[in-house]
């Protein structure tokens, strides 16, 4: 056999003898950052699809819960993490676009330090009230905010978060003057609802549906486009004739941006997969939430929506997290 030949076939057999040692992604325990403590809504859903999740691959999935400063902790961390597809981290509009306008200097750039990988579901949010309250929806509760200027007030977990700026936005699209109220957290901010502390709220359905089940608070209306299923007889803004106001948080997954684009191919098929599984997909149902297993393009064209209309609301109003 001619020498040339010899080297080709020994290449062929060198690189065949590579491929079959080669270990298929993962081989390790995959690290979940969480910007938020444990036993929230964000936390929930990464338990819930992360058990699923490690019985697809094979592995452990870890959950770490690094809550604190509008999740910057938990994205700085994340950003400096490997690219070898073994840290991911649920992220929402707030670690991806709220923040770049909420904070004069951030710890991390997201359109350079994160690859999106999958959108998993949406936190619907609610206008609600003490049961006890004699507002029956949300046209009388608009009104007595317009007859009242400056004088009633809402809650919510937070400055600069989706309950927030949905809010804001109902705000600016009606010339209303409603004084925002913010808490650390939903659970504080609703028991401040009950104990006539403040009017009304905006929270998410995660949050809110102990309460509702137990007729503790009133929701007046979704900030969604249409009805939720879960909660049949509560009417959206939208179809009680405010126009364009649509806010429904996401929740999805980003990794650093070095990792392999093959490798976050397979996650993002893996989490779609799991999501959807028939278990996971009830059990988040439960939680009031709506399971949204979509692609890595998905949520590129989500962020980018995100990012071409909130940053201008937050400056425009001022709002700040410093």
């Amino acid at each position: 056999m001619p020498l040339f030949r010899q080297l080709g076939a020994a290449l062929v057999a060198s690189l065949a003898i590579t491929a079959l040692a080669a270990d298929p992604y993962p081989t390790k325990p995959i690290k979940w950052v969480v910007g938020y403590a444990a036993g929230g809504g964000t936390d929930a859903l990464a338990r819930t699809v992360g058990a699923q999740l490690a019985i697809q691959m094979e592995q452990p999935v870890l959950i770490e819960n690094r809550p604190g400063g509008a999740t910057v902790i938990a994205a700085d961390a994340t950003a400096k993490a490997a690219g070898d597809g073994y840290t991911m981290m649920s992220v929402d509009g707030g670690t991806l676009v709220y923040n770049t306008a909420l904070f004069k200097k951030l710890s991390y750039q997201p359109s350079k330090d994160f690859a999106p990988v999958a959108l998993l579901g949406r936190f619907p949010l609610l206008l609600a009230v003490n049961a006890t309250s004699n507002l029956t929806d949300a046209r009388q509760l608009i009104e007595e905010i317009k007859r009242n200027p400056g004088k009633l007030s809402y809650g919510s977990p937070g400055v600069g978060g989706p309950h927030h700026l949905a809010m804001e936005m109902l705000k600016d699209r009606n010339k209303l003057d409603v004084v925002h109220t913010p808490y650390r957290g939903a659970a504080p901010a609703l028991q401040d609802l009950l104990g006539g502390q403040i009017p009304l709220i905006v929270v998410d359905t995660v949050a809110a549906m102990p309460m509702i089940k137990a007729g503790k608070i009133k929701p007046l209306a979704t900030f969604g486009k249409a009805r939720l299923a879960s909660l049949p007889n509560v009417p959206s803004l939208i179809e009680l004739g405010y126009a364009d106001i649509e806010m429904l948080p996401w929740q999805g997954i980003v990794v650093p941006a070095a990792t392999p684009k093959d490798v976050i191919a397979k996650l993002s098929a893996e989490l779609q997969k799991a999501v959807a599984y028939p278990s996971v997909n009830s059990r988040l149902l439960e939680l009031g939430l709506i399971p949204t297993p979509t692609d890595t393009a998905a949520m590129a064209l989500q962020w980018k929506q995100d990012a071409d209309y909130w940053p201008k609301l937050i400056q425009q109003k001022g709002i700040s997290a410093e």
